[in-house]
């Protein structure tokens, strides 16, 4: 088994001080489709219980939101504007969506931001959660809560990938699949970019 420790996976990230600017890794990717359009933030919490398991934790979309629905996901959202910054975005909303308290969370980093194809640029924020921390999904949002041990995702073997066509253009994509769920879209090329930040792909 791949374990991760603190300083790994502190090597791999943007430090908290130094969060990413708006523009995504795979802009290029996006701006086909979306041209110049201004992105609207959102983050997510890319939150890994802090044992020696290391589950990241992950959620299953309601089949009722307008945005995503039925997918895998990580808790997280559009940053609002009372938030103080993507951090505290993340935190509320997988606090909202998990029922993950914030005093159970330690934020250790940034990936690069990550821009969607619903017109999101996404900061993952990494950070750690008690081992002991307990969730308690929203129904309306979220369908199930499910854990997936760092080490999967660090195994290339466990990497598939493949293309799709998507508005008459062919795209490359990502996903990983696991007792029976399938992650891709956005969370498993930001899971691809942690790996790859790990050294690990």
């Amino acid at each position: 088994m791949i374990l991760a420790t603190d300083a790994a996976l502190r090597g791999a990230l943007l430090p908290l001080e130094a969060p990413p600017g708006p523009r995504g890794w795979n802009h290029d990717d996006i701006a086909p489709f979306l041209g110049n359009t201004p992105r609207r933030p959102a983050a997510v919490l890319v939150g890994i219980r802090d044992d020696r398991q290391q589950n990241v934790l992950l959620t299953v979309r309601t089949d009722t939101l307008q945005q995503h629905a039925g997918q895998v996901a990580f808790p997280g959202g559009r940053v609002e504007p009372d938030d103080r910054d993507v951090v505290a975005a993340a935190l509320r909303e997988s606090h909202e969506e998990i029922g993950l308290q914030p005093d159970a969370v330690t934020p250790l980093g940034f990936l690069e931001s990550f821009e969607t194809i619903s017109g999101f640029t996404v900061t993952p924020v990494v950070a750690r959660v008690e081992a002991a921390a307990r969730l308690k999904p929203d129904p309306g949002e979220v369908a199930a809560v499910f854990e997936v041990p760092l080490a999967f995702f660090l195994d290339p073997a466990n990497l598939r990938r493949y293309t799709m066509e998507f508005r008459g253009q062919q795209r490359d994509m990502v996903e990983f699949l696991h007792t029976g769920y399938r992650i891709w879209g956005a969370t498993a090329a930001m899971l691809q970019n942690l790996v790859r930040r790990m050294g690990h792909s």
